[in-house]
């Protein structure tokens, strides 16, 4: 070893390996300036710089080298020889190891001779919970001079701090799982893949009554008044709405008129019967005309009639707005209203096709109200339809009737809400793969 430097030079060497050591910007070029920097002071043959990976030591840099990747024999030999080394030390202070003073495995003792020099400076560096970080080897012909020892003491804990905060960092932001955690994962992943569950599908819904009458219109015409409000209780026979009467009462005036002068004319045929014997075949004539212009009024008279609509059964008026329908002209047959119960409600679900799942009637139905999402409806399929049809928001679904269990004051007729169809139960990678499987079906015809 050289002649030690005077002391202020010492110090002023060691506080620029600290210096060096604090500008390090990773772990890899820490371990370079431990592996390098202090050779000016030591005079080593050589310094190893390992990271402690569990009960592994792993070889981070050589003196004078970059950092290792084959496997020579020396490297192997290397593997074993630390690991022994790292049993010797048993605390944070640093130790010398001299090979006439220490029985190592025979192994390593045999190897020693050829790869190391008389003995070896082990440095170990903790972090403040006293947990291991890496080790420092220096190759020495003989042991530094204690009174270095105080002021190596500094460096070695800068060094220390440095590797825990670059240690903490990859623990951050470079987690990686190992292989056994990997399949750990792998397998957790598949066994969940095997839970029974119930499938389950997703349908807007309507509250509906299952005693519901379709109020259409009798004749043609328009539509003059609507006598009742939209969900007004009715009773039977409660005048629900009017139609235009203008047209059919001018044609019965008209009629009436008509069926007079033809009376007329079938009198005064009859009297000249007696006396002119042709006019007898008038007769015939004049009679079925005055019976074809009065069966006209009696019909005409029947539509005046019907032009009042009633309500055929107690029950409530649904439907949306009376002024769409004020002087709209309607056909026979086209439906202008409903008379529902309220007291038998149900549920109307519209199922779209890409959602359809296998249902039974029988199968539970959960339904969550727009207005009221605390307080879900319970209940079970009544009914299903075989064939999808466009509803009006243009998708094609299925209609499905739904029974509501109790009487619940809020499932008021009319309300919408979002219903949860509860089929059969499946495995869970069923039920996540079971709508991409279809879709790579439909698209690869397969």
């Amino acid at each position: 070893m050289s002649e030690p430097l005077p002391h202020p030079q010492l110090l002023l060497a060691i506080a620029a390996l600290r210096d060096r050591a604090l500008a390090a910007d990773s772990l890899n070029a820490l371990a370079f300036s431990i592996a390098n920097d202090p050779y000016a002071l030591l005079q080593y043959h050589q310094a190893l710089v390992f990271q402690q990976q569990g009960q592994h030591l792993e070889l981070l840099c050589v003196s004078g080298l970059g950092r290792p990747t084959e496997d020579s024999p020396y490297l192997v030999w290397l593997q074993r020889a630390v690991r022994w080394v790292a049993a010797q030390l048993e605390d944070d202070k640093p130790r010398w190891l001299a090979r006439d003073a220490v029985s190592p495995p025979a192994d390593i003792e045999e190897d020693w001779a050829e790869w190391w020099p008389t003995g070896l400076w082990c440095i170990p560096l903790h972090d403040r919970e006293g947990q291991r970080l890496g080790l420092v080897v220096l190759l020495l012909d003989q042991p530094p001079a204690p009174a270095l020892e105080p002021l190596f003491d500094g460096l070695w804990r800068t060094w220390a701090h440095c590797w825990a905060g670059f240690a903490r960092q990859r623990r951050l932001t470079r987690w990686r799982p190992s292989k056994r955690q990997l399949l750990l994962a792998l397998a957790i992943g598949l066994a969940l893949l095997l839970v029974p569950v119930r499938q389950t599908a997703l349908a807007p819904a309507e509250i509906v009554s299952r005693e519901a009458m379709i109020i259409s219109s009798p004749i043609d015409g328009v539509i003059e008044r609507m006598q009742v409000r939209p969900n007004q209780p009715v009773d039977k026979d409660t005048l629900l709405f009017s139609l235009d009467e203008t047209t059919l009462r001018s044609r019965a005036e008209v009629l009436g008129k008509e069926l007079a002068v033809a009376d007329a004319e079938l009198a005064a045929a009859s009297q000249r019967a007696f006396d002119n014997p042709q006019s007898k075949s008038e007769l015939t004539l004049l009679n079925g005309r005055v019976q074809q212009r009065r069966a006209e009024l009696a019909a005409v008279r029947a539509q005046l009639q019907r032009t009042q609509v009633r309500s055929p059964r107690a029950g409530v008026a649904v439907y949306s707005d009376p002024n769409d329908w004020l002087g709209k002209p309607v056909s026979t047959g086209e439906r202008i209203l409903l008379v529902a119960e309220p007291r038998q409600p149900a549920m109307l679900i519209q199922l779209p096709v890409a959602d359809a799942i296998a249902l039974e009637p029988g199968a539970e139905v959960t339904l969550f109200l727009t207005a009221y999402p605390l307080t879900p409806l319970k209940g079970k399929v009544l009914e299903t339809s075989y064939q999808a049809r466009a509803n009006e928001e243009g998708v094609v679904a299925y209609r499905l009737l739904a029974s509501i269990d109790g009487q619940p004051e809020h499932a008021r007729l009319g309300l919408h809400g979002t219903a949860r169809l509860y089929g059969e139960r499946v495995v869970l990678g069923y039920y996540l793969l079971r709508r991409p499987f279809a879709a790579l079906r439909a698209w690869s015809g397969l």
